[in-house]
């Protein structure tokens, strides 16, 4: 008869996510925090520099670029992304070392990583010591954002000669938004978010971003977005249409099985060379967004660069 022992001692436990090993944990309702310290704040992109005082986003967009980064951290993609936010702690004070040794006078753009006004900044308000450092430098910097919570340090922006914002509004379908974009702000909010932050000072574009293929492309959709952003006041729009590198990829295509079956197929054509749409599709889709853009005086420009004579009259990477 044969015998099988029990083993006397238990496996090793499963290894920690890198991120644990190396931050404070806290937990804010639905969100877990993890609270680091940045070893750096500038990181290089291909149009200047970036900084993100977050990593994950609690707006839970289904489409956003960036969610493999939190594969790196030994974080889920998913819905990990969408809860477990990395809060780096010290970001304007290593922002401060950063502008004095690295920065080479180029273009910043914050919040690339995770929105910089997402629930979690009205905890732990990193963003006025960010734009106090940007400004201090004199640095040109674009803050991206779908969050209401910006109008918060609008004075500070309004202060700094070199800021702008761009705020995101892809479409203005709410039922659409409801399901691919469940934590953010409704496209009527940040319509008037666009509208206020001008009025405010703070010169606000807009980033049509991004077009969902077959969902938010057809002619009347994207006539209907461009005109609600220029009676909105943006000083600038520009169009993209949507990406889906790894991590996103996996997401986003689970939403559209569950909620748009019929679409996938065309899907697997139109992404079948990588994380680009086809590129005849995507030149056509942005050459209509700016040919409607054109009519309203807006062009696809930096926000905080100087405007044009003649403005419409509408209200418009380091881990850690």
């Amino acid at each position: 008869m044969r015998w099988d022992a029990p083993a006397l001692l238990a496996g090793p436990p499963e290894p920690r996510p890198r991120i644990e090993r190396t931050s404070v944990i806290r937990v804010h309702g639905a969100l877990t925090c993890y609270e680091v310290q940045a070893r750096g704040a500038l990181e290089r992109t291909a149009d200047g520099w970036a900084i993100s005082p977050y990593r994950g986003c609690a707006q839970a967009c289904r489409y956003c670029a960036v969610r493999r980064a939190h594969r790196y951290l030994g974080l889920d993609t998913g819905a990990g992304f969408d809860s477990q936010i990395v809060v780096r702690t010290n970001i304007a004070r290593r922002l401060r070392a950063d502008l004095a040794a690295r920065w080479d006078g180029e273009p910043i753009t914050v919040g690339m990583a995770g929105d910089c006004y997402q629930g979690a900044e009205d905890i732990y308000r990193l963003m006025p010591g960010v734009v106090a450092a940007l400004r201090e430098a004199g640095a040109p910097f674009t803050v991206h954002t779908k969050s209401t919570l910006i109008l918060r340090d609008a004075d500070l922006l309004a202060a700094s000669p070199g800021a702008g914002a761009v705020v995101s509004i892809a479409f203005v379908d709410d039922r659409i938004r409801r399901t691919v974009e469940p934590g953010a702000p409704s496209a009527q909010k940040r319509l008037e978010l666009v509208a206020e932050l001008n009025e405010r000072g703070v010169p606000c574009g807009v980033a049509m971003a991004p077009i969902l293929p077959l969902l938010t492309d057809s002619p009347d959709q994207l006539a209907a977005t461009v005109r609600r952003v220029a009676d909105a006041g943006a000083v600038s729009l520009t169009p993209h249409v949507l990406r889906l590198p790894p991590g996103a990829r996996e997401w986003y295509l689970s939403w559209l099985g569950d909620h748009h079956p019929a679409l996938a197929a065309r899907y697997g054509e139109l992404y079948g060379g990588g994380p680009e749409a086809d590129p005849v599709y995507v030149r056509g889709i942005t050459g209509q967004v700016l040919q409607l853009a054109a009519r309203y005086g807006m062009s696809p420009t930096r926000p905080e660069q100087p405007l044009p004579l003649a403005l419409p009259s509408h209200r418009q990477l380091t881990l850690i």
